[in-house]
């Protein structure tokens, strides 16, 4: 029964804080990129982008494609921001009034998100804590930034408010800014724009909205030629995803070995409790019960035994991930694991899967050595007295 506890525990923790931090890293990338792009097919990697044109009527589409939640259009531009103490290169992420400003609202630290309008230009901007530190500028501050192009072109941004996600790779690029600096920077018309970011209601729904998008916009150009380019966040930052993926791994051989230890547990108890019974076997058999009853009676005991250690492995597992789910007791290095405390996600699927599947999986490996009953004849068990 311990052994089966302290195994629940285990993988109850293991799949919590696995889900919970492949969850937060994942929003936060999708956070600075949205779950879906579509851009310039000719585009470069780098943040100096080609423009696209986005007609009405493919935007609507768009939008009302399902699990859409939002379409926002966006323009990059590499940047060197420069105060009397310091320089530093950024990308200046140009969005506009349609912008879902809900993920850096949540990681807002000081001052607010920017109101940005369609028909005038705003020169506030949100800057990370990352950069407010170097640069040493507090909310309400001003700064130029400078733009190397044919002709060296400047800005001056006022900070509205510092935000931290503990990304600091994208921390310490990113500033957002009004997506008109962008287009008169690179001289493009109202209407053209490094591309558009699609989130959508659910991550499990990534694929299949994705796949809907490209039907839209495939074999289909703008304006002025340039043909559509959809692209996920996986395909985006596949290193991100790919290291996450590998984390599924740990989970599973973690399962196998709580799960192992907990059925031979249960096995070698098994066997220890038959041969502790055996007497009371070979007095079943000469009274007329047969194998098949007799090993019901040992798998039914195993079985009660096994959903009392689940019990007790259950309370101690989800009472430490309430635990560190509300007060966030165990701390992490935010610039090693990108999260300040161990992240606990745990869904009632995965919490049922976990249950189900150790129970059925204990029992299971019970039932061969619950054979050993048809081995015990009266004759035998006069000698285990």
């Amino acid at each position: 029964m311990l052994g089966i506890a302290i195994g629940m525990a285990v993988m109850i923790l293991s799949v919590a804080v696995v889900v919970g931090f492949k969850k937060e890293i994942r929003e936060k990338v999708i956070g600075f990129g949205g779950h879906v792009r579509v851009t310039n097919y000719d585009a470069n990697a780098s943040y100096e982008t080609q423009p696209i044109a986005f007609p009405a009527d493919l935007r609507e589409q768009i939008s009302q494609t399902r699990h859409v939640r939002t379409v926002s259009e966006f323009a990059t531009k590499p940047g060197i921001v420069k105060t009397d103490d310091d320089f530093q290169g950024v990308v200046v992420k140009g969005v506009g009034a349609d912008f879902a400003w809900d993920f850096f609202a949540q990681n807002l630290l000081s001052g607010e998100v920017p109101a940005y309008r369609n028909d005038t230009t705003v020169n506030e901007v949100l800057l990370s804590k990352v950069l407010s530190d170097k640069m040493r500028l507090k909310t309400g501050d001003s700064f130029l930034t400078y733009f190397v192009q044919d002709k060296v072109r400047v800005r001056k941004f006022k900070v509205s408010g510092i935000y931290s996600t503990g990304f600091k790779e994208y921390d310490n690029a990113f500033i957002l800014a009004d997506i008109h600096h962008v287009q008169k920077l690179n001289g493009w018309k109202e209407n053209e724009v490094s591309g558009l970011e699609v989130n959508i209601d659910d991550y499990a729904h990534l694929d299949n909205c994705a796949e809907d998008i490209y039907f839209l916009c495939g074999n289909r150009f703008d304006e002025n030629g340039a043909a559509y380019y959809v692209q996920t966040i996986r395909e985006v930052s596949p290193e991100i995803f790919n290291w996450l993926d590998l984390l599924d791994m740990n989970v599973w051989v973690i399962l196998v070995l709580m799960i192992s230890v907990a059925g031979f547990n249960m096995l070698s108890g098994l066997l220890i409790l038959i041969l502790e019974k055996a007497n009371m076997i070979g007095v079943l058999k000469s009274m007329g019960a047969q194998n098949y009853s007799i090993r019901k009676i040992f798998l039914y005991q195993s079985a009660f035994l096994v959903l009392r250690g689940m019990f007790w492995g259950n309370v101690v597992g989800l009472s430490l991930c309430l635990l560190q789910k509300v007060f966030g007791v165990v701390a992490l290095d935010a610039e090693v694991y990108y999260l300040s405390v161990v992240p606990i996600h745990l869904t009632f699927v995965h919490w049922l899967l976990l249950n189900v599947g150790t129970f059925v999986i204990s029992v299971l490996m019970m039932v061969v050595p619950s054979y050993m009953v048809a081995k015990i004849t009266p004759a035998r068990s006069m000698r285990f007295d």
